[in-house]
């Protein structure tokens, strides 16, 4: 138990517990989706790296931050960097190009999720050399944009396929893992299978029809805590989880 705030959070139990309901999801799956063990990222976007480590104890090994700052900070914390040899971070924010430098000297960063754009994309490629270990490439997926918010970012369903080309053909550094999305916010399932996790398999279908990729290499990253369930049930390969292990986050100041 660990105290965050004013709050106690069992962060062992919430592991459990999403990992759990992960399990039935992946039961209730159709078997003609690729069948591709789900991988949880803890998103521990402002906690302490204390419930960060405690979730690590706990077998957790992704954690996931929006914030490059925040990111490099835990990633560069002492206790963090003793305690969590294996820890593998994820970047699910938007990526601002005089941030990269920053990001990709985090020790353990494992994947980018958010490349939603060519010159991103260029300028990722250019500068991991700098900071990769060995022909090591840096794992990104590209962000699709399946809401059509103006405040999301991600290219249009009918831009990914291009980007991916680009990505594969143009960017020898980079190694495309797969499609990610964030999605309308609160989606009410009561009105059918969520638009978004629909429009990001499609986008999957459509780049390995034109691109000639295997579906079963081209994973997907959508679902968070309120719909990760219903997400794999779509065919998530990974999910965005945070409140649901750390504790709600307190709510903004006015």
């Amino acid at each position: 138990m660990t105290t965050v705030g004013d709050q106690e959070v069992d962060v062992m139990y919430g592991l459990r517990n999403v990992l759990s309901k992960i399990e039935g999801a992946v039961a209730r799956r159709s078997k003609d989706l690729p069948q591709i063990s789900p991988r949880l990222v803890a998103v521990s976007k402002i906690k302490p790296p204390a419930v960060i480590i405690q979730a690590y104890e706990a077998g957790q090994r992704d954690f996931g931050e929006n914030y490059v700052n925040e990111l490099a900070e835990k990633a560069s914390n002492p206790d963090i960097l003793g305690k969590c040899k294996d820890i593998k971070w994820h970047f699910i924010g938007h990526l601002q190009n005089n941030k990269i430098n920053k990001l990709l000297g985090s020790p353990g960063l494992f994947m980018v999720e958010t490349v939603d754009s060519e010159k991103l994309a260029d300028n990722l490629n250019k500068q991991w050399p700098k900071y990769r270990k060995e022909e090591e490439k840096l794992k990104v997926m590209v962000q699709v944009n399946t809401s059509a918010e103006e405040a999301k970012n991600g290219v249009p369903p009918s831009e990914a396929t291009s980007l991916v080309e680009h990505v594969l053909k143009q960017c020898p550094n980079l190694e495309f893992i797969g499609l990610m999305t964030i999605g309308i916010y609160d989606y009410d399932m009561a009105n059918g299978p969520n638009p978004d996790f629909i429009t990001l398999a499609k986008c999957r279908q459509e780049l390995c029809e034109k691109l000639n990729m295997d579906i079963k290499n081209i994973e997907l990253s959508m679902g968070m805590s309120t719909d990760y369930e219903h997400a794999i049930e779509q065919g998530a390969t990974t999910v965005r989880v945070g409140s649901v292990i750390f504790g709600a986050r307190p709510p903004k100041p006015n």
